[in-house]
């Protein structure tokens, strides 16, 4: 009989009988991605799929998305209110009303005793935007701390602050579209299969129907590095010389875009100085890329008639991750490359709703891009809130990477979680736990209860997960989706808004300031804050949002009277000369002196550690870790090793080996690759008392974001290897 001429039967996917589908957007990456989750004829939540018609993933989901509808039902859910009294007690269950009453009164109680600033709230990249906004007002407006921050300062900061101090203001200028018109991309320090697969399916959609150089800059191997056409293995920490001497280059063969630098742009002469002293060959000796590539990539970069740069946490997570974004707005104003189709610096956000967070949670100012430090904003949302502007702080208060010190010191007493887990996701994990424990009172609202944080918690209150309620998130490219409610809160959740508008009673008993209880309503009352600011909203509703399948910022009221459909493709800012929002409507090119402050690899610590996101976790495994076909693929940390280094130290593959920094260790199964140079090793940051025990607090001075991605550690071979594997799986912790 010949081969295939017998019976087949072929392969079918499981009919899990779905009777409707609710849309919403993903509650994972910032990629944005439109969702619509199936529930069967009994009501149970049993599939995800893709939207077809949504312009971000057409269709498309990642391993994480196509999984997402277990999330309602996995393990570690809190179902009531759990206090205690003192640390070390065992939580016991506590109405609603009596959780708010005590967290209201421990409020007071360490405001009146230390200042109103002894209390801090930590926020998330997670929760919907109108909860980022009512949590804004809330603590701006009420409870009057200046200590408050989101946990986006571990990822976008840097971000934030190259976009403000080159433009004028935060939003990434460019859009998904972008990769459909560029001739050159340049990739800083991402690993776009595995950390935004969907985003990569659009660029490989771009290349696939006109080609162009793709360069990656990463000292890793990773899985873009290795489909692309030029990798550049990077020294770590040296980014910004390698944008000094692709500026040098430019500027010294005469390929800038003089036109738009002069209509557009001030600090040319000063740029020009600075970047005089980083020639390719000096540069080289630095950074540990070939001159001549230096020469190559600038001259693809300049000729091309649209160039982009995007970049993830490789330029972010550094102590210069705000000069790194500030030289790739350097490189791309030198070359007339923002505001045109193909040609922008995009960064690509971390968490769904980090972009949501800048823009409305009050965090690092007021609503809508407006600073503490303008009297006239401040008076602005003061009149609007019904606040008396002097209530106000006049400047930011401390960053979540200073409030954690800040603890340390006794100057903050109390402290408020909200959908964060800093003992998982901040650098020396010690250290964090030795804050945590100092705390008179520390409050977590999270979806599960056996969030790692929570051990130190004297109170937890069970909040919703995802699509257990409605709102908005905005993606990496301003696009503003909407997630409907696809189940009720589990148990006695509460949805993060209708918690913070039932402590807001707490503290406003007369109703002084209005909260109101519906999502699409405080969408409205955003709206009118959005009116005439970058992020402008104000002529989208949720209906509207949903019918287009999501709509970015701007699009304004006007836009929406004269009937103007919001394009599917995309919008990009700083089209206009002279659109950008220093005073004098310029965006500003910076000098980047070089300042090499990285802990460096030694004789006792020779190895460079590298840390990053897996294609099938998100962040600290919260919810990854409890999904089987999520977890299955990666359940235990593992350690790149470079088969030569291990071979010298008597490691072999699948051995537990120990990881020892300056401040701690780790136990990790070694994974011998070529995929990590000889001085280097690599890690992911997903798992509990993992990565985070050896990385270092060194911050950014600009956007004050910890330095992951530059440390020392040495490796030791672990002699019980039974003991070892032990403490891996314990590592898993679901």
């Amino acid at each position: 009989m010949l081969f295939g001429s017998h019976q087949r039967t072929p392969i079918r996917s499981a009919d899990k009988e779905v009777a409707s589908w609710t849309y919403t957007t993903c509650g994972y990456c910032s990629t944005g991605c439109a969702i619509e989750v199936g529930k069967n004829a009994q009501g149970q939540v049993v599939a995800s799929r893709g939207v077809g018609g949504a312009d971000v993933n057409r269709g498309k989901l990642c391993l994480k998305g196509m999984f997402e509808h277990e999330l309602f039902e996995a393990p570690g859910r809190g179902s009531e209110p759990l206090l205690r009294r003192h640390r070390g007690e065992a939580f016991a269950p506590v109405t609603w009303d009596a959780a708010l009453d005590h967290m209201a009164a421990e409020i007071r109680r360490i405001q009146g005793q230390y200042g109103r600033d002894a209390f801090a709230v930590v926020s998330t990249g997670q929760i919907l935007t109108e909860e980022f906004y009512t949590l804004g007002k809330l603590t701006r407006g009420l409870i009057g701390t200046n200590n408050y921050d989101g946990n986006t300062t571990l990822c976008m900061a840097s971000a934030v602050s190259g976009y403000k101090r080159s433009f004028g203001a935060d939003g990434p200028p460019g859009c998904y579209e972008d990769f459909e018109h560029t001739h050159c991309l340049i990739a800083w320090g991402s690993n776009l299969p595995e950390q935004h697969p969907i985003i990569y399916w659009r660029l490989k959609e771009a290349l696939e129907k006109r080609k162009f150089p793709l360069i990656v800059v990463d000292p890793r191997v990773t899985m873009f590095a290795q489909f692309a056409d030029l990798h550049l293995p990077i020294r770590p920490g040296t980014d910004v010389v390698l944008q000094n001497a692709l500026m040098h280059v430019i500027l010294a063969e005469g390929l800038e875009d003089a036109a738009y630098i002069a209509a557009n742009t001030t600090g040319i002469e000063a740029l020009r100085a600075e970047v005089a002293n980083w020639d390719p060959t000096t540069a080289a000796a630095v950074c540990g890329i070939d001159e001549d590539r230096i020469r190559t990539v600038a001259r693809l970069y300049a000729k091309a008639p649209a160039a982009m740069h995007i970049w993830t946490m490789g330029i972010n997570q550094s102590t210069h991750g705000s000069d790194g974004v500030v030289g790739m707005n350097n490189l791309a104003l030198l070359t007339g490359n923002v505001g045109k189709p193909g040609g922008t610096a995009l960064s690509i956000t971390g968490q769904c709703n980090a972009m949501g967070t800048r823009e409305w949670s009050s965090c690092s100012g007021l609503p809508g891009y407006r600073a503490l430090e303008n009297p006239e904003h401040r008076a602005e949302v003061g009149q609007f809130w019904n606040v008396d502007p002097e209530f106000f702080p006049k400047r930011r208060g401390l960053f979540q990477t200073d409030i954690f010190p800040a603890i340390e010191t006794g100057q903050i007493k109390g402290l408020w979680l909200v959908a964060t887990n800093p003992i998982t996701s901040m650098p020396n994990t010690a250290r964090i736990r030795k804050s945590l424990e100092q705390l008179e009172f520390l409050v977590v609202q999270d979806a599960y209860a056996d969030m790692e944080s929570n051990q130190y918690a004297h109170l937890y209150l069970p909040a919703a997960v995802w699509a257990e309620k409605e709102g908005t998130f905005t993606n990496t490219e301003r696009r503003v989706n909407l997630v409907r409610q696809v189940t009720r809160p589990r148990a006695a959740c509460k949805a993060d808004l209708d918690i913070f508008n039932e402590l807001a009673k707490r503290f406003d008993p007369e109703g002084r300031v209005r909260f109101p209880e519906r999502p699409a309503e405080v969408f409205e009352e955003m709206k009118q804050l959005a009116r005439g600011r970058p992020c402008d909203l104000s002529g989208m509703d949720h209906e509207l949002i949903e019918r287009q399948r999501g709509i970015q910022w701007p699009f304004t009221r006007e836009q929406r009277a004269r009937g103007e459909i919001p394009p599917a493709g995309g919008v990009r800012l700083y089209t206009a000369p002279r659109s950008f929002h220093h005073p004098e409507g310029r965006a500003r090119l910076i000098p980047l002196p070089f300042v090499d402050n990285n802990e460096q690899p030694d004789a006792q610590y020779p190895f460079w550690l590298n840390s990053g996101r897996l294609v099938e976790h998100f962040h600290t495994r919260t919810r990854t870790g409890k999904v089987g076909n999520n977890n299955k693929y990666s359940p235990i940390p593992f350690v790149e090793i470079n088969p030569d280094a291990a071979a010298e130290l008597g490691i072999r593959h699948q051995e537990y080996v120990r990881c020892v920094s300056r401040r701690g260790d780790a136990v990790a199964m070694a994974m011998l690759t070529q995929r990590v140079p000889r001085d280097m090793v690599f890690i992911p940051f997903h798992f509990f008392d993992c990565v985070n025990r050896l990385t270092l607090g060194l911050l950014d001075p600009h956007s004050r974001q910890p330095a992951f991605k530059q440390a020392a550690v040495r490796l030791e071979r672990v002699a019980d290897q039974r003991a070892a594997a032990r403490l891996c799986i314990e590592a898993r912790q679901y």
